[in-house]
């Protein structure tokens, strides 16, 4: 009996120094959070269904979000966005590929917080545009979590804004990523 115990520890500590050797992490449940303010109306919505993938050997980093997964505080907020700005039926989700540029001082093996910087390319409504990004990668026991705060422009993704709603939406949004990776 003891000896199974035994056995059965060591090969769930094989199995997971294997998997977390191979530098491997990923989640389905990583949150998006978009923030706009004006002087009329604040407009935010979260997903939680954010799917993430991070290399650590490579740096090597990806996220994909279904834009109908956005919620909103206003039912009518939920609509208005994906019908009439973010078009989900036509362009059902968003997506980031880029690269951990400074992978190497990161530390993926070492408790801690590392400042981390990313670039890639950044999909939102069919456009895609290269953006660089700073964060934060924490490592504490078999996690991996990721933060960061950007701002990007409406226009740059070709969103239109209709004329009676400029006062009320931002050419600007915040996006705020938060993800907890575990081992693939």
């Amino acid at each position: 009996m003891i000896r199974s115990k035994i056995f059965a520890s060591l090969l769930f500590s094989l199995f997971f120094f294997s998997s977390y050797t191979q530098g491997k992490f990923y989640t389905k449940t990583g949150t998006i959070t978009f923030f706009s303010s004006t002087a009329i109306e604040d407009i935010e919505a979260v997903n939680k269904a954010a799917v993430s993938i991070l290399d650590t050997q490579t740096g090597d980093i990806q996220f994909a979000v279904l834009m109908k997964g956005f919620e909103f505080k206003k039912a009518l907020m939920q609509e208005h966005f994906n019908r009439d700005y973010a078009e989900s039926n036509q362009f059902p989700k968003s997506e980031f590929k880029g690269i951990v540029s400074n992978n190497n001082d990161i530390n993926y093996k070492k408790h801690g917080t590392y400042p981390a910087k990313v670039k890639g390319k950044l999909t939102i409504h069919g456009q895609t545009k290269e953006i660089e990004a700073t964060g934060s990668i924490m490592v504490a026991e078999e996690k991996i979590s990721l933060h960061s705060s950007f701002n990007i422009l409406l226009s740059d993704y070709n969103i239109k804004i209709q004329k009676i709603h400029r006062n009320n939406i931002s050419g600007s949004i915040k996006i705020t990523v938060d993800c907890s990776l575990e081992p693939l």
